[in-house]
Formats: C-alpha cells, sequence, structure tokens
C-alpha cells in the first residue's frame, strides 16, 4: 500500500454547488444592499443606477456565475490550481473595477468606491464558498 502526500479534491454533487453558487448570490447581495445603502447615505448620487438593487443583484449574479464557471474550469485543467488562483482572483478583481472608475462622472468618488467595495465583497464571498463546494488541490 502506498501513501502520498497529494490530497484528493473531494467532488461535490451539481445540487450542492449549485447551492453555493446561490448562497453566495443571496449572501453577496446582501452585503452589497449595505455598501449602496451606506454610499447613498453619504452622499452618492440617488439617481446612480449601478447603486440601484436591480443593477447590483444582477451584476452580482453574473459574476458570481461566471466566476463559478472559472474556478470549474481552473480546477479541472490546472496542475496547480491554488497556485494559479492565488494570483488569478486578484487580478480578475483588479481588472472588473475598470468600468467603475469610467463612472466616476456619474456616481462620484463615493459612488464610485462603493462599486470597487461591491466587487471585492462578491470575490470574497465568492472564494470562501467555492472553496467550500468545489474544493481545490494540486493534480
Amino acid at each position: 500500500m502506498s501513501v502520498t502526500s497529494e490530497a484528493v479534491t473531494p467532488r461535490r454533487g451539481p445540487l450542492v454547488v449549485a447551492g453555493g453558487v446561490l448562497a453566495v448570490i443571496v449572501v453577496a447581495s446582501v452585503a452589497n444592499a449595505v455598501i449602496a445603502l451606506l454610499a447613498l447615505a453619504v452622499g452618492a448620487p440617488d439617481d446612480f443606477k449601478p447603486l440601484e438593487p436591480s443593477s447590483y443583484i444582477f451584476l452580482t449574479a453574473v459574476g458570481v456565475v461566471a466566476g463559478a464557471v472559472g474556478w470549474a474550469i481552473v480546477r479541472r485543467t490546472s496542475k496547480d490550481p491554488e497556485a494559479l488562483m492565488r494570483w488569478l482572483v486578484p487580478t480578475v478583481v483588479v481588472v472588473s473595477f475598470v468600468p467603475d472608475f469610467l463612472l466616476l462622472g456619474a456616481g462620484g468618488v463615493t459612488g464610485v468606491v462603493a462599486l470597487l467595495m461591491m466587487h471585492v465583497v462578491v470575490a470574497v464571498v465568492a472564494v470562501f464558498a467555492y472553496r467550500k463546494v468545489m474544493p481545490l488541490s494540486k493534480r
């Protein structure tokens, strides 16, 4: 009998993964609602569309699903998904900031900072959940 130091990546069923993704959408959307309300309370323009629930909930869902798909692809194809995710996740989050900076004129600094915070919150919640429902390991 041979013992290896390589961890076996447990596979979760599709319902567990889907439940995890749905939980991320709900938790991140609630956190984003708090951020949006705080931003509006401290001076973000009331008519700044990205701080409306219909905008940020939809975009949160799109981002979470896209992130889950990317996570699953990296998990299946990378020889060292942990190492890849350590630089890929922060890089994707920083790149996702670019469109927000283009909204400075409409949302002001407060509105844009709120959007940047939303991106970070979604990423943190998503990575936490993805690690639970789609664990990574070296191949």
